[in-house]
């Protein structure tokens, strides 16, 4: 009696050593993770907006008119060092009357802060004299703590007192 092998054994069977890669699971968990971001993101886009202009490059556009040349420009900035804060307007230091011109306008206490509140009384008082105003520079340090940086920006925004009032609500950030 002889012995045959079947030919179905001896054909290579190609289903068996090819297999498909399954990526439906990995498409799941995908899917879901950009949802989530997508979710997590919008929350806290809304969280804190703050309006920040940045500086404007080359001549100035050709809607502009002559109309304010007589007006006095303010070009208020304000500089933060671990000094205090610097307020100036036109290359001239808004500091205290006779003061040293490297002496802060708004020095910082004696234990160290700074002093928002006389910061946010001499916004005030420069937007008594200059009420059309709305634009100021801010400067600070790089080794200046964001919570400072932070605290600056609203007391020149707006007064501390009620009832609030808007003084300089256009923010442009620069660095020193």
């Amino acid at each position: 009696m002889a012995f045959h092998y079947s030919r179905r054994k001896l054909k290579v069977r190609e289903e068996e050593e090819s297999g498909e890669l399954n990526i439906v699971p990995y498409l799941d968990i995908l899917m879901n993770l950009i949802i989530f971001m997508l979710l997590s993101i919008t929350g806290l886009a809304t969280f804190g907006i703050l309006n920040v202009n940045a500086p404007s490059y080359g001549a100035p556009s050709a809607g502009m008119t002559q109309e304010g040349q007589d007006e006095q420009k303010l070009t208020l900035s304000v500089l933060i060092s671990k000094k205090g804060h610097f307020v100036s307007s036109e290359n001239a230091i808004l500091g205290q009357e006779g003061a040293a011109a490297d002496q802060p306008t708004v020095p910082v206490l004696a234990d160290g802060t700074y002093d928002f509140r006389a910061l946010n009384a001499k916004m005030v008082e420069i937007k008594a004299a200059f009420p059309k105003e709305t634009k100021v520079i801010v400067g600070a340090d790089p080794d200046i703590p964001y919570e400072a940086l932070t605290q600056t920006l609203d007391a020149i925004r707006e007064t501390q007192a009620s009832p609030h009032r808007l003084l300089f609500p256009d923010v442009t950030l620069g660095a020193i």
